[in-house]
């Protein structure tokens, strides 16, 4: 099952970007994650190791995931090792104004399940498709209230200087 979803960040891909390549910010913003921990030695970048669940009506599911792709500012993705047959990745795109089209897709598979397996998905795919909604949402509240806060302390230190 594919499911995925988009929105605008009114902030530079560069802004977007130290949050999503951030193990430690996941649980903050990706909805209905319960469990996001680095694996291993390497925290960030090509080949970095997450155990991760998720919450689906009432079970977590989940597993260790490994970072695939790490091209800075553009694009991660990942894809499990262990547990939930799954695939995942954020891609950026710069747009006029210094705002960013962020797209979070998602696709899994519960493998060697039959129709069993088959309905599962289905049945999964709306809260899913939710979670990765929320996700977006939350991401872009979080990036757009830290670059206020930026802008407002720069506001503040150039005021303080100016005295």
């Amino acid at each position: 099952m594919r499911v995925g979803a988009a929105i605008e960040i009114s902030a530079p891909p560069e802004a977007v970007w130290e949050q999503i390549s951030n193990p430690e910010r996941y649980l903050h913003f990706f909805s209905g994650l319960t469990r996001w921990e680095v694996v291993g030695d390497q925290a960030r970048g090509l080949g970095a190791r997450y155990r991760m669940l998720i919450r689906v009506g009432s079970a977590e599911v989940g597993g260790l995931i490994e970072l695939i792709e790490f091209d800075e500012c553009r694009e991660l993705a990942w894809t499990s090792v262990t547990g939930l047959d799954q695939r995942g990745r954020w891609r950026l795109r710069a747009r006029p104004s210094h705002r960013t089209h962020v797209e979070l897709r998602l696709s899994y598979g519960v493998a060697g399940a039959g129709l069993f397996g088959w309905l599962a998905e289905r049945v999964a795919a709306p809260t899913v498709r939710e979670h990765l909604k929320r996700t977006v949402q939350q991401l872009k509240r979080q990036v757009e209230q830290e670059q206020s806060r930026r802008r407002t302390a720069a506001r503040r230190a150039a005021r303080a200087g100016a005295a």
